[in-house]
C-alpha cells in the first residue's frame, strides 16, 4: 500500500465510524505559544480537550503535519543516523470529545490494524499502565489479544504517574494511562519487548498510541476524575508505511525512495544508499511546509530553525560534491509525493522554491571558507576528540553555521564539540548587543482588574458613564483632586481601548470634575481610561459624560479601514503567503508590517496603491457582523494564528467581499469615506518581513501637494515647469558630469605641472633621491595622485609629502621598490606621525597619518632627512 493510499484509508475508516475529517493545521501553532512547532496531532484540538473551545462534532480524524527540529521536542541531529526520525513526520490519529472511551478507542485500533491493513495480529503486541486494568481487561477479553502479550508499564520515570504509559498535558490538568501497539519485526532483529533491558532495539517498534484523558491533576497532584473523558490518539504514517511495504526503515517506503532518487539526481551521484541523501530527502519536507504555514529564514525562532534545516540540506548536498545550487530543485519532486494531499504546497510551490534558492545562494557564499576553517581546526585537533567552543561559535557568528552543522561534521570525524563553551561565547555576544530597554508607565501598577467594560463607541462617541473604579499608580482609590494622574475604570465607555494593533481614543471625561483622557488601553476586558484630573473632583461611582476626541478618532478610523483593503491588495499582487507581523493604526498615518521574502517594487506599490483607491471609489458599504468563529471561518474571514478570539466574533466585510476579516476596531461606513490612500513608506524591518507605512484623507492629500510644492520648487531652481522639471534635472546632472571630468583631468594636469615642480626640489641621497615637502593639497585622493607621480618621476626615491587643512595634518609618505628594503614608508610615518599628535602606519612601500597639531608639523619635517641617511 503506497503511503498516499494509506493516508485517505486511514480517514475514510475513521470517517465511516462518524468521525468529522478536519484539515491539518499549520505548523505554527495557533492556540499553544508555548510550542515552537506543531508536534502532535492534538495540539489544534488543546482548546477542545481543556473544555476552552467548543466544535460541532465530538469525534474528528486528522493527518497532521508535525515537525520535532526545535525546542523540546528536537530530532534534527539523528535525522539521516536512524531508520526513523525525521525533522518532518505525518501523525494519523483519532479524537474522541467526550464521546467515545477505551472500549470504543482500543476496538477501532485492533479493527483498523488487523481488517483493514491486515496485518498478521500474532505479529502485535501492546503496552498499557501498570494500574489500568480496565485496558488491560478490553485488549484480553473484548479483542482476544493473548495476556503474554500485553504489558503493564509501571511508573518508570521516577516518580508517580512518571509512566511511558502515563499521558499528561502539563504538570496539572487533563492527563491519563495510554496504551501503545507495538509492531514485532522479527527474531532477526536485535531488540527486546518494552519495558525490557532491550527495548530500544529496533525490532519491536510501536505503531499507535491510544491516550486515555480520563483525570485532571490539580497543583497538590490529586487526581479528580474528568467529567467527559476523551481520547486523544496518534501513528506515524512513516512507520506504518514501512510495515505494509515491508521494509525496515521509513527511508525505504515510496515516498522517501522517490524524494530520494530526486536528491540523488540532484546533486549528482548514483549512491542512493547516501545517509546524506536521506537528510536532503527528510529536510526538503520540513523546510517547505514550514514556507508554505508562512515561517521565513531568520536569525531568530522559528526563522532559525528553518535556516538551520536549510544549510544542513546544502552542507550535506555539498559533501556529496555538488559546489551549485540544488536543494530548491526538489520542491518539483515533493510536489508530485504530497501535493494532492497538500493542495496548500501546491499552490505556493513555486514562493518555496524561491525563497529556498535564495537561502541557498547565501549560505553559498561562506560554506567553502566555513568547510576550511573547520576542516583546519579538526586537523589541529590531534588527539583531542572536542572541537573548541569558541571555533564551533565563530564558524556561526562569521559564517552561519548553525552548532549543530558543525556537530554533524564532527560526528562525522568522531568527535564532538564543546557546547558549554559555545554557549558561554553566545552569552557574551548576546550581552554585549542587548540594549538598554524602554520603559513606559503602567497606570494599573501591574495588578489584575476583574472589571468587564462594556465598549459603546462603535457609532456614539459621546455618552454617560459609571466610574467602576479608580487607580493611582496600582492603587484602588475613593476619589482623585485637581492635578492628580490616574486611570479610570468605567463601567460602560465610548473609547476605543488600545488593541488590535489601533490606538487608544483620548478626549475628557466630564462631571464633577473634568478628566483629561491621553489614552485608553485594555487590561483583559477593562478600559482604562489614563490621564490627569485637571479640575474639580472624582469619585468612584460618579457619573461621567464621555468624549471621544472625534477628529482623532475619524482620522484613526480612515487609516484602520484602509489597513483591511491595503492587506488584502498585498495578497492579491505579492501572493497568499502574504500573512500580517504586526500593525499600528493611529490619526497620522497606517503602519503595517508583513511577511515577504524580497522588497516590494515601485511597480508593485502602484499596483497596490491602485487597487485600493479603486475599492475606495466605488464607496462600497462596510458591513459588520457577529458570529461564531466557525462560522467566520466558514465566510472566508481571515484570522490571526496565535490570537485568541471569544466564541462570538466581529466580522467585517469591506467591498462586497472584497476583504474578510475578524477585527473588534473601529471603521468606516463605506470605503469612500476613505478619500485617498497613498503609501510614503516601503522597508525591511526583519528577515522575511516588510514594512509599509501609508497615509489616507486630507494627510495623504497634503502629502501630495506637499510633494507637488517639492516639485514646482525644483522647477523654479531649473528654470522650468513641473512638466519639463525631471528633463531638465537629468540635462543638468548630465551637465554637471561633464564639468566633473573636466576637472578631473584639469586636476591631473595640475598635478603633474606641481609633480614636475616638486621632483625639481629632491635631494640625492645613496641609491636615490628624498623629497621631503608641505604641500596645499586637502583631497587625500589629490595627495595620493601625487605621490603616486613624484615616484614615478623620481624613479628611485623616499618621498614624504604633508598638508595642513581645517586644523588638520595628513601625511602620506611612499618608497620605491628597490630603496624599501632599507627604508619603509610605515616606519617612516610612525617617526614622523606623534610629533602632529597622530598616528598611522601602513606598508613598506606606501603609508600615511593623520595628526591634530600643526605647529609640531616643522619639527618633523626637519626630522626626515637625518632619520633617511641613518637606514641608506
Amino acid at each position: 500500500m503506497k503511503s498516499s493510499e494509506l493516508r485517505q484509508s486511514f480517514l475514510s475508516y475513521f470517517e465511516s465510524k462518524q468521525h468529522q475529517i478536519v484539515e491539518s493545521s499549520s505548523l505554527i501553532p495557533g492556540n499553544d505559544p508555548t510550542l515552537l512547532f506543531t508536534n502532535a496531532g492534538m495540539v489544534q484540538f488543546k482548546d477542545v480537550f481543556l473544555g476552552e473551545d467548543q466544535r460541532p462534532y465530538t469525534r474528528a480524524t486528522t493527518s497532521q503535519r508535525c515537525v520535532r527540529a526545535g525546542g523540546k521536542h528536537n530530532d534534527l541531529e539523528n535525522v539521516g543516523y536512524t531508520a526513523r526520525h525525521h525533522t518532518f513526520f505525518e501523525m494519523l490519529g483519532n479524537f474522541s470529545f467526550g464521546d467515545y472511551f477505551k472500549k470504543e478507542a482500543i476496538t477501532y485500533a485492533w479493527e483498523f490494524l488487523t481488517d483493514v491493513l491486515k496485518l498478521p495480529k500474532e505479529k502485535l503486541l501492546v503496552t498499557v499502565y501498570a494500574d489500568d486494568d480496565e485496558a488491560f481487561d478490553f485488549w484480553h477479553e473484548m479483542i482476544g489479544v493473548p495476556k503474554e502479550k500485553i504489558i503493564r508499564i509501571g511508573d518508570n520515570k521516577g516518580g508517580r504517574y512518571q509512566s511511558d504509559n502515563f499521558w499528561a498535558m502539563g504538570d496539572t490538568g487533563p492527563c491519563g494511562p495510554c496504551s501503545e501497539v507495538f509492531y514485532d519485526h522479527g527474531e532477526h532483529i536485535w531488540g527486546g519487548p518494552p519495558g525490557s533491558p532491550e527495548e530500544d532495539g529496533d525490532r519491536f517498534i510501536e505503531i499507535w498510541n491510544v491516550v486515555f484523558m480520563q483525570f485532571n491533576r490539580s497543583v497538590d497532584g490529586t487526581m479528580a476524575p474528568l467529567p467527559k473523558p476523551s481520547v486523544d490518539t496518534g501513528m506515524g504514517l512513516e512507520r506504518i508505511a514501512a510495515i505494509l511495504q515491508n521494509v525496515h526503515s521509513n527511508y525505504e517506503i515510496d515516498l522517501f525512495q522517490n524524494l530520494i532518487a530526486a536528491s540523488a539526481k540532484a546533486v549528482g551521484t548514483d549512491d542512493l544508499a547516501s545517509q546524506s541523501l536521506k537528510v536532503i530527502a527528510d529536510h526538503i519536507r520540513s523546510c517547505s511546509f514550514m514556507i508554505v504555514d508562512g515561517v521565513i529564514p531568520s536569525n531568530e525562532g522559528r526563522g532559525y530553525v528553518l535556516r538551520r534545516i536549510i544549510r544542513r540540506a546544502v552542507r550535506h548536498g555539498n559533501k556529496l560534491g555538488q559546489k551549485g545550487v540544488f536543494f530548491h530543485k526538489l520542491v518539483e519532486a515533493l510536489d508530485i509525493e504530497m501535493g494532492d494531499a497538500y493542495p496548500e504546497l501546491r499552490k505556493l510551490k513555486d514562493r518555496v522554491t524561491s525563497i529556498l534558492l535564495k537561502e541557498e545562494e547565501q549560505f553559498a557564499k561562506t560554506l567553502d571558507q566555513g568547510m576550511k576553517i573547520l576542516e583546519e581546526a579538526i586537523s589541529q585537533l590531534g588527539d583531542k576528540k572536542i572541537i573548541p567552543g569558541e571555533t564551533v561559535f565563530k564558524l556561526y557568528d562569521t559564517f552561519g553555521f548553525p552548532a549543530d552543522l558543525t556537530n554533524d561534521v564532527a560526528r562525522e570525524n568522531n568527535l564532538e564539540i564543546d557546547e558549554v563553551g559555545f554557549d558561554k561565547a553566545m552569552e557574551e555576544q548576546r550581552n554585549r548587543a542587548r540594549s538598554a530597554s524602554n520603559f513606559s508607565m503602567d497606570m494599573s501598577g501591574g495588578i489584575t482588574i476583574d472589571s468587564v467594560t462594556e465598549f459603546t463607541g462603535y457609532d456614539n462617541l459621546n455618552a454617560q458613564c459609571e466610574v467602576e473604579s479608580i487607580l493611582v499608580d496600582g492603587v484602588a482609590v475613593d476619589s482623585i483632586e485637581a492635578g492628580q494622574f490616574a486611570a479610570v475604570v468605567l463601567k460602560s465607555t465610548p473609547f476605543y481601548g488600545e488593541s488590535g494593533g489601533q490606538v487608544g481614543d483620548k478626549g475628557w471625561l466630564r462631571g464633577t470634575g473634568a478628566f483629561k483622557v491621553s489614552n485608553t488601553t485594555k487590561q483583559a476586558k477593562a478600559h482604562l481610561h489614563q490621564g490627569e484630573l485637571k479640575e474639580g473632583r472624582l469619585s468612584v461611582g460618579g457619573l461621567v459624560t464621555g468624549e471621544v476626541d472625534r477628529s482623532l478618532r475619524m482620522a484613526t478610523t480612515l487609516n484602520h479601514s484602509a489597513t483591511h483593503l491595503m492587506h488584502e491588495a498585498l495578497r492579491r499582487i505579492l501572493g497568499d503567503h502574504v500573512t500580517q507581523k504586526g500593525s499600528l493604526v493611529d490619526p497620522e498615518r497606517l503602519r503595517f508590517d508583513f511577511s515577504h521574502f524580497e522588497g516590494v517594487t515601485p511597480a508593485e506599490i502602484e499596483q497596490i496603491e491602485d487597487m485600493v483607491n479603486e475599492q475606495i471609489r466605488l464607496n462600497r458599504p462596510v458591513e459588520t457582523d457577529l458570529m461564531d468563529v466557525e462560522s467566520a471561518k466558514a465566510k472566508g474571514a481571515m484570522a490571526l494564528f496565535g490570537e485568541k478570539y471569544d466564541s462570538e466574533v466581529r466580522v467585517l466585510t469591506m467591498g462586497a467581499d472584497y476583504s474578510i476579516e475578524l477585527c473588534g476596531g473601529t471603521h468606516v461606513k463605506r470605503t469612500g469615506d476613505i478619500g485617498l490612500f497613498k503609501i510614503v513608506a516601503e522597508s525591511g524591518i526583519a528577515a522575511g518581513v516588510r514594512r509599509i507605512e501609508a497615509l489616507t484623507g486630507k494627510a495623504a492629500i497634503d502629502s501630495v501637494r506637499h510633494i507637488e510644492s517639492l516639485l514646482g520648487g525644483v522647477a523654479g531652481l531649473v528654470k522650468g515647469n513641473k512638466e519639463n522639471a525631471f528633463d531638465k534635472v537629468i540635462a543638468l546632472n548630465d551637465h554637471a558630469r561633464s564639468l566633473q571630468k573636466e576637472l578631473d583631468f584639469l586636476k591631473g594636469k595640475m598635478a603633474a605641472l606641481a609633480g614636475a615642480d616638486l621632483a625639481s626640489q629632491a635631494v640625492d641621497i645613496e641609491g636615490g633621491k628624498l623629497l621631503v615637502a608641505q604641500v596645499d593639497v586637502a583631497d587625500p585622493k589629490e595627495l595620493r595622485d601625487l605621490l603616486d607621480e613624484l615616484k614615478s618621476k623620481l624613479e628611485s626615491a623616499v618621498v614624504l609629502l604633508a598638508s595642513v587643512h581645517d586644523g588638520k595634518v595628513s601625511l602620506i609618505a611612499g618608497v620605491t621598490k628597490e630603496l624599501t628594503k632599507k627604508v619603509k614608508a610605515g616606519d617612516l610615518i610612525k617617526m614622523v606621525a606623534p610629533l602632529v599628535e597622530g598616528k598611522g602606519g601602513g606598508r613598506p612601500d606606501m603609508a600615511q597619518a593623520g595628526g591634530n597639531n600643526p605647529d609640531g608639523l616643522p619639527e618633523a619635517l626637519a626630522l626626515v632627512p637625518d632619520w633617511v641617511a641613518e637606514r641608506v
